[in-house]
């Protein structure tokens, strides 16, 4: 069981990385289909296979179900080994659900076309609940820019993916639309938000003994 039950409405840190730390993602594809994973498992309505449900969802059916979602993203960080996720949960047993299918799914896709067996992530996902805005406060910015906290080489920044991008353009794909309003609403504006999102970085860089972080390390390629 775990620490926290998982309540609906309330919001959380989920996150998990690969066995034995070994990287995820192997390429753009694999990346891609994650991202896709996110978006078509996350609905009341169990899908089946991915490629199942693209080819029978009609433009009506997605109209249908698109605000019945089983939780709402707030910020993400996807690294090469490893992710993270505050999510609110929007149904009893969503995050639950979600997670499931999101890494049940992944890990047959990555099996499949790799050409291995076994466990790709270690073991059952994590979760922490957010009870106070001090955590709450501290927890955006360390998750909306989690790759500027670890030192990712460059050969594998195309393999990072971020909600920074999504509070930067105000373009939101994955993060859900109401709660970006609301956290932009408390910071004031997305400039705000991203200068708290690098002072978290830089403190937490500094706590764990590493080099200040550079304005352009924000830009990954």
């Amino acid at each position: 069981m775990r620490k926290d039950p998982l309540l609906t409405s309330e919001y959380y840190h989920i996150y998990n990385r690969g066995v034995d730390k070994r990287d995820i993602f192997m390429n753009k594809d694999d990346l891609d289909r994650f991202v896709l994973s996110i978006k078509e498992f996350n609905t009341i309505v169990p899908i089946g296979s991915i490629e199942a449900s693209l080819k029978n969802k009609t433009d009506i059916q997605r109209l249908k179900n698109e605000d019945k979602t089983l939780i709402s993203i707030v910020c993400f960080s996807i690294n090469p080994n490893h992710f993270h996720f505050i999510l609110k949960q929007e149904e009893d047993g969503g995050i639950s659900e979600f997670m499931k299918r999101l890494l049940g799914g992944y890990t047959k896709y990555f099996n499949k076309i790799h050409k291995r067996n076994g466990a790709l992530f270690q073991g059952r996902f994590k979760s922490k609940l957010i009870k106070d805005n001090d955590y709450f406060l501290k927890i955006r910015p360390y998750v909306n820019t989690n790759y500027l906290i670890h030192d990712i080489p460059n050969e594998k920044k195309h393999l990072v993916l971020s909600s920074c991008q999504e509070y930067d353009t105000l373009n939101f794909n994955i993060v859900n639309k109401k709660e970006a309003i609301n956290l932009l609403e408390f910071y004031g504006s997305n400039k705000i938000f991203k200068s708290e999102c690098l002072k978290v970085s830089h403190m937490v860089r500094e706590e764990r003994g590493k080099k200040a972080i550079d304005e352009e390390d924000f830009n990954l390629s």
